[in-house]
């Protein structure tokens, strides 16, 4: 579990192919994230490192002999990093691949990228304690955290099939309505269409049913992360949710970023995890000396709206709400994958956490616009005039990340991103 920094994070290390090297690109060969991608005329899915602005085709390479991303993911921790380290020498500047691996890079804007892998499960945990205190506080002012939050990683089991990967439209989604004062619900579009900004953790190394996965072991079954946002129907959900949780105002469609960084490329951006004075221990099974030294992400974020009009007047859109993995989650993700299985769950290469929306305690950081408009009370005014309580049509979001930090080379996310569709 320990994070091995080393030769492939090296700030000085500079790739043949140059657009890698700007500063301001998400990924530089520090990065290396993997998806899969397609040209025209391909039969299917390709498996891809992102480069620059390139997509690197890991089989033409010679750097894999199979286009089946389950089987990468399941590869051990020792492989994954063996292959981490060839693609890097082989990207370096003055690597002896060069001239073999250049017909092997496919420019990203004329490629299609696909989800980042199959997705055969998806489960939301809601990790991040200052989006749970402020949404409780709209519900039950007087005891926002129900008494089982410091104690289990609360989740529910979401939809897999209406994932999409960045760049997919949704049509608002349909479903029951009732006012405080209503006699009866009715059917309707969403009134109150909202974002959350998550990470998604895409499950590597399966686990048997009847096998619970050690914490000392859980990342050992994690390949990497991405972004993720789980969009929301609040009013369907504020009608629907009890006693069983989200359905409908939670399956219409969720949106992931299409490459996953790995963990081994996220190992210099670690962080000590600490909960503050008189929160209670986990569980032993929750617990460990090396979860408490690093089990933290430095992941920055960032909620980008642009609206229809923003769209039609050339202006790219702006940022709404930022905030940070290690300061929002209460738990880890070596915790969530051990509480996952302590029951026996079976994980399968490919599966999907999502995080559950990370705001930071102040306003601007906040993960969902529930939050930002405070329940729909309190308008955000945008930089043309408008405003926005909830999401309307034609409105695209998008989420951003990177981690930063003195010394190292900045790596990037890329771009999470949809736009909302009116209803049919």
């Amino acid at each position: 579990m320990k994070p091995i920094v080393d030769a492939t994070h090296d700030p000085a290390r500079r790739s043949w192919v140059e657009s890698a090297n700007a500063a301001d690109s998400d990924f530089p060969i520090q990065n290396l994230p993997f998806g899969r991608f397609r040209a025209a005329g391909d039969g299917g899915w390709r498996i891809g490192v992102a480069i620059g602005d390139q997509v690197l085709d890991l089989r033409q390479a010679g750097c894999v002999d199979h286009a089946d991303m389950a089987r990468l993911l399941q590869q051990p921790a020792a492989e994954r990093l063996a292959l981490r380290r060839a693609i890097s020498d082989g990207l370096t500047s003055g690597s002896p691949q060069q001239a073999a691996w250049r017909a092997a890079l496919r420019p990203m804007a004329d490629v299609q990228l696909g989800l980042p892998c199959d997705i055969g499960d998806y489960t939301d945990f809601y990790v991040g304690i200052h989006h749970a205190t402020a949404v409780g506080k709209l519900f039950r002012p007087d005891n926002p955290l129900l008494p089982n939050y410091k104690w289990v990683p609360i989740g529910y089991h979401g939809r897999a099939s209406t994932i999409r990967p960045s760049g997919h439209g949704f049509v608002r989604p349909m479903g029951q309505l009732k006012g405080p004062d209503d006699a009866a619900p009715l059917l309707a579009p969403t009134q109150r269409l909202d974002l959350e900004l998550e990470v998604g953790i895409v499950v590597g190394r399966p686990n048997a049913m009847g096998e619970s996965i050690p914490i000392a072991e859980a990342e050992d079954h994690v390949f990497g992360l991405t972004l993720f946002n789980d969009w929301s129907a609040r009013d369907v959900q504020a009608w629907e949710y009890q006693p069983l949780g989200p359905f409908l105002a939670k399956n219409f469609a969720s949106t992931i970023s299409p490459w996953i960084v790995t963990l081994e490329a996220l190992a210099p951006f670690r962080k000590p995890f600490a909960r503050g004075a008189g929160e209670p221990e986990p569980l032993p099974y929750l617990d460990s000396a090396d979860n408490r030294a690093h089990g933290a992400f430095d992941v920055g974020l960032e909620v980008w709206l642009q609206t229809a009009a923003m769209r039609a007047a050339g202006h790219a859109g702006e940022r709404i709400a930022s905030s940070n993995f290690a300061d929002a989650a209460y738990w880890t993700v070596a915790q969530l994958v051990a509480h996952h299985t302590v029951g026996g769950c079976a994980l399968n290469s490919g599966d999907l956490f999502g995080s559950g929306t990370l705001s930071g305690p102040q306003r601007d950081q906040a993960g969902s616009m529930l939050e930002l408009s405070e329940g729909g009370k309190r308008p955000i005014t945008l930089h043309n005039g408008e405003q926005r309580t909830f999401l309307l049509d034609g409105d695209r979001i998008t989420l951003r990340g990177h981690c930063a930090r003195d010394g190292l080379r900045r790596i990037g996310f890329g771009d999470c991103s949809a736009t909302v569709l009116p209803a049919p």
